[in-house]
């Protein structure tokens, strides 16, 4: 099996470092460590194979990357939203895949347990999360609506003391894997209601998604629901209606904000280095001005992003950041990113598609980023109608 050693420095041009108490910067070391040691080193070869490192969900669990904000009563770690940022960030510098893990688990999961679900339905299942005995997923996006939730067609009726759930979700992180379903569905009134799926439940399969040219390292499947028996016990008591999905997708978007920025950071750091090493016309390349413009541009993406991202971190923690700001970072962090690979793969010339470096993965990771969990244009016109309060979705 392949490996690489990774020599990643982060990029801190206007000293960020310095408007993070010393418990983030501790966490956001932990976490860099962790990838260095565990994941940069076999990752590559994961995603030639298009195969998930299932073994590093235990390690997850361990690190307490899965519900780092959720309260430390239920398995959590109890942190604030800037921990979680950089957490996020530094999973993504080693692979989109493995943030993606991270933050379904979390925010789409164990968050709408925690926020929405019983106390025996928190008891039950969010230590197990926690600890990554149990992998979850979350199961919105239906073959005919992804961008249009509300359209949904999967529902359930009532059957007693449990209900009938049928229909099918597509483009599911984590549930090949998955020990249990987060999904939301329609009741026999029409309104949208999350309920826990379990693996096991007859007529509950997880088909897993082929042939992908991106995220190859995670696990992606269907949720397959043909008469499935649920207990009433297992749906969500206090919430109905979108607000339900979009809170928990407001909560990973935040994560991807910062998530994609590591990917950004480690593609710029890679070409930065080959820039100063790689010499043609006897000099490095990296004192060509063509050259010099793409890392100047990248380092100040990059700067952006990071003012960006920890601006938001902070009225998370407040509790004043609405969705509209969450849609901002997010679709610039993915932007950045997306244009960041591109452009450091140019640097590395041919090298740079080949598996000795991690743009190429990134770039492709980053085509997934920016799609999913709200695509690039509808949060164009999440902000649109948030400064115009005219909308254009309809």
């Amino acid at each position: 099996m392949a490996t690489r050693t990774d020599h990643f420095q982060s990029p801190d041009y206007y000293l960020l470092d310095e408007l993070l108490t010393e418990e983030q910067r501790m966490v956001r070391e932990t976490i860099r460590n962790y990838v260095k040691k565990e994941i940069s080193p076999i990752i590559e070869d994961f995603a030639q194979r298009a195969e998930f490192p299932a073994h590093i969900v235990k390690q997850l669990g361990e690190l307490g990357c899965f519900g780092p904000t959720i309260p430390t009563k239920y398995g959590g770690g109890g942190m604030d939203y800037i921990s979680y940022g950089l957490m996020m960030q530094e999973l993504e510098r080693g692979d989109s895949g493995v943030r993606s893990t991270a933050s379904v688990q979390g925010s789409l999961v164990m968050y709408p347990i925690y926020a929405y679900g019983s106390e025996v339905q928190r008891e039950k299942y969010l230590p197990k999360l926690a600890s990554g005995e149990w992998l979850g997923c979350f199961g919105l996006t239906e073959p005919d609506h992804g961008s249009n939730p509300a359209g949904m067609i999967t529902n359930y009726k009532d059957a007693g003391d449990h209900v009938v759930l049928n229909g099918a979700k597509m483009w599911i992180s984590n549930a090949p894997f998955a020990q249990i379903a987060v999904v939301w569905a329609k009741n026999e009134a029409g309104e949208i209601q999350g309920l826990i799926v379990e693996r096991g439940m007859q007529g509950f399969t997880t088909p897993t998604t082929p042939g992908k040219w991106s995220l190859r390292a995670s696990a992606t499947g269907e949720l397959v629901f043909d008469n499935v028996k649920v207990p009433k016990a297992n749906i969500f008591p206090d919430v109905k209606g979108l607000k339900g999905p979009l809170g928990c997708l407001s909560k990973a978007r935040y994560g991807i904000a910062w998530g994609a920025l590591g990917a950004a950071m480690d593609c710029y750091d890679i070409a930065l280095q080959y820039s100063k090493e790689r010499v043609q016309f006897d000099r490095p390349i990296g004192g060509f001005q063509l050259q010099q413009k793409k890392l100047a541009e990248m380092i100040t993406e990059i700067t952006k992003a990071q003012l960006l991202v920890w601006r938001l971190g902070v009225l998370m923690n407040e509790g004043r950041a609405t969705a509209a700001q969450i849609s901002m970072a997010k679709r610039n962090s993915c932007a950045i990113a997306a244009n960041i690979a591109r452009d450091a793969r140019q640097i590395l010339g041919a090298t740079g598609i080949t598996g000795e470096y991690s743009i190429m993965r990134h770039m492709m990771n980053l085509e997934s980023v920016i799609t999913y969990e709200g695509t690039h244009d509808v949060h164009l016109l999440i902000t649109g109608l948030d400064i115009t309060g005219l909308n254009a979705f309809k």
